[in-house]
């Protein structure tokens, strides 16, 4: 008995050496690096009617720092929601690197005898063939209130906080909703009915490259005639966004989806920042020396906290930073910057920094480089010049000065 207990703990621990083999040999798929981030962006309608297809995107981003090789999605609506064809669950969407991202549309139907309220749908996903499904409930609104109010919402006040963007910045994208009645109260054929609007829920839908940070607004949002309300919405330009004008979507639902209107609101983007050009030859003489920039500011609008900082092996400078402050659209300012040379070189390079704000945003660059010249000059060898021009002009001085007192005692 012995014996085969012996044979057996030999045979297993044989197993087990060849299965930690192979896991070392076994290689490590790109996805084990990926982390999917799902979310349901938007439903239009919204809310979804009882009765007719509502359409769900779906965004599907890879946050983790592999890349994702084999990404899918897979929805499992509830009641009331049912899937315009089984055949259209499964989406498979492929390779998804990091910081990348897929938005798909589902098609759902609303059963007509749903009741007005919430309704759930299970989105599950993973990011290779091999691994099991996660899963994330969401919900939906279903319904819709209809009013007899017959206000009508006018989009103004359009304006975003930086005024434009730079890639990679944070900002704010503000609007006014307006009911633009005159009066408390209309008549239509005959019937009597108030003139107030109504905002049952605003959405701003984002674009390649710009993200809406903020959720859906929902509420009863019942505007008076003549007044307004304003929304605002928080976005994200990402690093790698052109410059241009870019139109964000945006959806309201009004006293009913007969009342419903669809916007575009421009955000603009523009790269071009502080610029800081010498004005002057940057010479050192003798260990010291002045640099004199222009600094510019070639962006559309106003940046603040702007400061400018030289940087070299070979120099040391006064001030450290030069701290200019507040600098409007094609606004220029001269400053000068004290530079002091430690080492022996006749030509050094330096580089330029600055450091501003966008809105919210820090930004710092390094905005070119330069080399400085060096220079030795001799002040002894000036002075003894200067000292033998005056001793010569001395020397043929006197002469005539004698033979003018001679000259002048003769005629005595």
């Amino acid at each position: 008995m012995t014996e085969i207990n012996d044979i057996i703990r030999k045979i297993l621990g044989t197993l087990i050496c060849l299965g930690m083999i192979f896991t070392l040999f076994t290689p490590v798929s790109a996805s084990s690096g990926a982390n999917l981030k799902v979310d349901v962006l938007d439903y239009d309608p919204y809310p979804a009617e009882i009765g007719k297809y509502v359409d769900v995107r779906v965004k599907v981003e890879n946050i983790g720092y592999g890349r994702a090789d084999a990404v899918s999605l897979k929805i499992e609506p509830d009641y009331p929601f049912s899937l315009d064809s089984d055949k259209n669950a499964i989406k498979f969407i492929g390779i998804l690197t990091p910081e990348k991202a897929v938005v798909h549309e589902y098609r759902l139907f609303v059963d007509e005898n749903a009741k007005v309220g919430t309704g759930s749908i299970d989105i599950f996903y993973k990011a290779d063939d091999g691994d099991a499904w996660f899963k994330k409930t969401v919900d939906l609104r279903v319904g819709s209130n209809t009013f007899d109010s017959k206000g009508t919402i006018q989009l103004s006040d359009i304006s975003s906080d930086p005024t434009v963007f730079m890639p990679g910045d944070r900002g704010t994208v503000s609007f006014t909703l307006q009911n633009t009645a005159t009066t408390s109260s209309v008549t239509i054929d005959g019937n009597d009915y108030d003139t107030n609007a109504r905002v049952q829920s605003a959405t701003l839908r984002g674009t390649d490259g710009i993200t809406v940070i903020s959720d859906t607004y929902a509420g009863s949002g019942v505007i008076g005639p003549g007044d307004s309300i304003t929304l605002n919405y928080n976005i994200r330009i990402d690093d790698n966004v052109e410059d241009g004008t870019y139109y964000l979507d945006f959806y309201m639902v009004g006293n009913s989806h007969a009342y419903n209107n669809n916007w575009r609101i421009p955000v603009k983007v523009d790269s071009s920042a502080i610029k800081v050009i010498p004005s002057k030859p940057l010479i050192i003489t003798n260990g010291e020396g002045v640099f004199e920039f222009d600094v510019a500011n070639s962006h559309p609008n106003t940046l603040n906290s702007v400061s400018v900082r030289l940087v070299s092996d070979d120099l040391e400078f006064s001030p450290e930073e030069y701290y200019i402050g507040s600098m409007g659209s094609d606004e220029l300012f001269t400053i000068q910057i004290k530079a002091r040379s430690t080492g022996t070189e006749s030509s050094v390079p330096l580089s330029i920094e600055v450091d501003y704000r966008n809105g919210m945003n820090s930004h710092s660059n390094q905005v070119g480089t330069r080399n400085a010249s060096i220079v030795q000059e001799n002040n002894s060898n000036t002075g003894t010049l200067a000292v033998t021009a005056i001793g010569l002009a001395l020397l043929l001085g006197l002469p005539g000065m004698v033979l003018y007192r001679r000259k002048k005692q003769n005629n005595k």
